[in-house]
Parts: C-alpha cells; sequence; structure tokens
C-alpha cells in the first residue's frame, strides 16, 4: 500500500497489458507479435483541479506520488468536497479469466490456429486479397485510492478476424467474419462461420442491383441496430457533453420521451465482451444503466464529476484507453433492449421496404449515416432482391420515434479491430447490438 499525500484525494491505477498480434496477408506470416506492458496512472484533487502522472517504474511509484502531490494545494475539507463524495469506496477482487488467461498460452499455438483458418480463404477462387488477423488481450488492473478504494480485477478478449476482397463481374468487393470469444479454446473449429459469411457476400455481391433511391420502411439487423444505437444515441449520452452547455440540458432533460414506447437502450459493463468493466477507471462498481426506458430518457453515463456537474447518480462509465490517458465519459457494452416480435414477424409486416443486413461503418449524432454492406428488398412481406445501397439516413430524434417493431432476441457484438474513439482516445474496445429493429420513414440512397 502507498503512502497517500494528507488532505488530498489520490488514486493510482495500475494496469498490466499483455497482448498479441499475428497477421497473414495472403497467406504470408506479416507480423507476430506479443508484448506485455505495466504502467500507472496517478491522480490528484485538490478541490480545485486534478493533477494526473503516468509511469511505467512501479518500483519508484511512491516517488511520483510525492512529487505530483507538489504541485497541489492541500484542503482538510477535500474529502467533503461533492466529487469526492461521489467517488465510491469498492474492496475485492475479481480475477475472471486468471484460469482461462491468453497470455499464458505459447503464441506458436496461436500461429497454429490462424493458420488453420488458411483453407477457408483457399475455398474461394473468387477472394483474391486475404487478411487473417489473431488478436488476444489480457488486462489486469489494480486501483488504490485515498478514500480505501482497493481493487483488483481483470478483462480478456481473443479473436480470429477475416479481411477479404473479392472480384466480382470485374468489381472488387469487400468482405468480413470475426470470430470473438473470452477463452482461446472457443477460437478453434470454427472455419464454417468464416466460410458461411464469405458464401453469403458471394451471393449478394453477384446478385445485387443498385436501389431505387427513397423513403423506405427498414428493417435492421442487430449489428446494425447496435451500431445505430452506439453512434447516435450511445455518444449523446456521454455526459460529459452537456457539462455548462445549457441548451443541451434543456433538449436532453431527465423525463422527456426521445423515442417510441418500446424503445429501451442500456448500456453496461456487466456484459462479457469486450465491453465488460467489473468496475471503472475510478473504481466505480459496473451497473445496468438505462439510458432510455420505454420510450423515456431515463438516464446518462457519468464519471463522478460529470455526475455532481448534473447532479445524478455514478453509471461507472468513466473510463481510459491505457493507463498513459486520465478516465472520460465512455460506453461501456451499449444495445437496445429486446422486444415480443420475431424477426419474421416484422419483416411480414412491411409491404415495400428494405432490409439492413450488415454494414460498413455507421456515424452520426444529430443526423445519422449508415453505410450498409449487405441490403434486401422486402415485397409484400418477404425478402427480396439484393440490393447496393450507399448510405441510409435521418434525423436522430425522428427515427428514435418511428421504431415501430422491435425483436424478442438480442444480439450483441464486440469490436475485433479497432474501437470506440473519443477526443484523443482510440481505440477503446466497447461492445453493441440488439434485436432486430423495423423503422420507418428512412432515406435511403
Amino acid at each position: 500500500m502507498y503512502q497517500f499525500p494528507k488532505d488530498l484525494y489520490t488514486d493510482v491505477r495500475i494496469e498490466t497489458v499483455s497482448e498479441t498480434n499475428i497477421t497473414l496477408e495472403n497467406f504470408e506470416l506479416k507480423q507476430k507479435k506479443a508484448k506485455t506492458n505495466t504502467g500507472a496512472m496517478i491522480r490528484i484533487f485538490d478541490g480545485n483541479r486534478w493533477y494526473y502522472g503516468a509511469t511505467t517504474n512501479l518500483d519508484q511509484l511512491q516517488e511520483e506520488i510525492d512529487k505530483l502531490a507538489l504541485m497541489a494545494t492541500p484542503s482538510k475539507v477535500i474529502m467533503e468536497h461533492p466529487v469526492v463524495q461521489k467517488l465510491e469506496v469498492n474492496q475485492g477482487v475479481q480475477l475472471t479469466y486468471q484460469d482461462t488467461d491468453v497470455s499464458k498460452i505459447p503464441t506458436a499455438n496461436k500461429y497454429e490456429l490462424l493458420q488453420s483458418y488458411i483453407p477457408v480463404m483457399k475455398d474461394f477462387e473468387e477472394v483474391q486479397m486475404s487478411r487473417l488477423y489473431y488478436l488476444d488481450k489480457h488486462t489486469v488492473k489494480h486501483i488504490y485510492s485515498s478514500k480505501g478504494t482497493d481493487v483488483l480485477f481483470d478483462s480478456q478478449s481473443c479473436c480470429v478476424a477475416a479481411r477479404y476482397t473479392c472480384q466480382i463481374n470485374g468489381n472488387p468487393c469487400r468482405g468480413s467474419e470475426n470470430v470473438f470469444h473470452m477463452k482461446f479454446e472457443d477460437l478453434v473449429g470454427k472455419q464454417e462461420q468464416i466460410r458461411s459469411t464469405i458464401r453469403k457476400d458471394l451471393e449478394y455481391y453477384k446478385g445485387a442491383i443498385p436501389v431505387e433511391p427513397g423513403i423506405y420502411t427498414c428493417v435492421l439487423s442487430p449489428e446494425t441496430a447496435g451500431v445505430f444505437a452506439h453512434e447516435s444515441f450511445g455518444h449523446k449520452s456521454e455526459s460529459d457533453f452537456m457539462v455548462g452547455d445549457e441548451t443541451m440540458k434543456r433538449e436532453w432533460a431527465i423525463g422527456k420521451p426521445v423515442g417510441a414506447p418500446l424503445l429501451n437502450i442500456i448500456d453496461t459493463g456487466l456484459v462479457e465482451g469486450s465491453g465488460y468493466v467489473p468496475y471503472d477507471d475510478e473504481g466505480c462498481k459496473a451497473k445496468e444503466n438505462y439510458i432510455i426506458k420505454d420510450g423515456i430518457l431515463t438516464g446518462r453515463l457519468h464519471s463522478a464529476a460529470t455526475a455532481v456537474a448534473l447532479e445524478e447518480a455514478q453509471t461507472g462509465n468513466a473510463r481510459a484507453m491505457s493507463f498513459e490517458f486520465e478516465p472520460i465519459v465512455r460506453m461501456t457494452t451499449t444495445y437496445i433492449g429486446a422486444g415480443s416480435q420475431t424477426k419474421e414477424e416484422l419483416i411480414a409486416g412491411v409491404s415495400l421496404g428494405i432490409f439492413i443486413d450488415s454494414l460498413y461503418h455507421g456515424s452520426g449524432m444529430t443526423t445519422f449515416t449508415i453505410a450498409p454492406q449487405r441490403a434486401y428488398m422486402i415485397r409484400d412481406g418477404k425478402l427480396a432482391e439484393p440490393v447496393q445501397i450507399s448510405v441510409i439516413t435521418g434525423n436522430v430524434m425522428s427515427t428514435l420515434n418511428e421504431i415501430d417493431g422491435v425483436s424478442d432476441q438480442v444480439e450483441l457484438y464486440s469490436f475485433a479491430l479497432g474501437g470506440c474513439g473519443k477526443m484523443e482516445q482510440y481505440p477503446l474496445p466497447v461492445s453493441f447490438g440488439g434485436p432486430y429493429i423495423r423503422v420507418n420513414k428512412i432515406n435511403v440512397q
């Protein structure tokens, strides 16, 4: 335990991160790298401002704490400060992945696993270029604070990711699939998952024709619905955007109807996946946070400082990309909650519309934009011909009110490559997802 400076609030976050990254490009090894980094972030608060310091020299961590404290002005009432009072005091050990730690598996075994996926790509003569990735990450965090917090916990992920370009009718077409799990052994024998996606892509690209632009009812897949929730509403719920902005506070008042009554959007760090964080980087416990419940704005995401500024409860969403960065308000696993219909019932209720099966990317705050990958017309309640779509767009708030159907099964996805970006902190691991949802009045181009 460290000696914390008197009359100052102090916390220390120590991280040990082990990562493996193996890349095959057109079946040739381009990268095989394994590394472990350890470092610490120190924060000191004197009631007026925060002081930050990062170091990789843990043997001199006490000296770093003492040096940083010299910049601050001690306050005998620091523990009564609203921000300090909002910081939780938690203690305990939660090493969920101690027995399945991927960093203990030899890199040779991981390379052999990745090579086992090569035949999948070779099965298809249309695949002209391919990249196969093996990635894993095991993180152990230990957070101490002068209030008494002492939590030790870990998180983990591993994946095989395929990226490929096919030549269809003389045109290059991109595709991808991710096999993402929390344990190494769960990556074994999943070749058919990638093979099935390539087949689906080839069938789509060979038959897709340009869509006729217009306003359509769309059924969004869980992946597409999740990206929509993350980009269009999740970021709006990160409360540091609102601090000091009185206009936004009025527009986003808690209790305001913001969507259809069947709409629920939840953020939680409790679900396994790349958004799993049992404690945030201030030592606050993860919670299930309803951002929208039954179409009503019921909450937003907070750090201790933003919770005080907006007079709301802690949510466990103060996160940093690594020990080199201070925590800011970030999402964890953000998803749309389940409804009561089946996918088939949602589609059956559309006389003329579009099913968005997968996507390249999405963005949006006031207006959202999604670039679909695979999409299909819906005619008389049934899936019909594949169509090429550049983008679907709409006003976020209007679109949330145009949701009139939500399926009864939720699917969650994790970023295999990359993650979420905010300010200078990219990529942060998050998860997203939802059910199938049916939305009216979508602008399709």
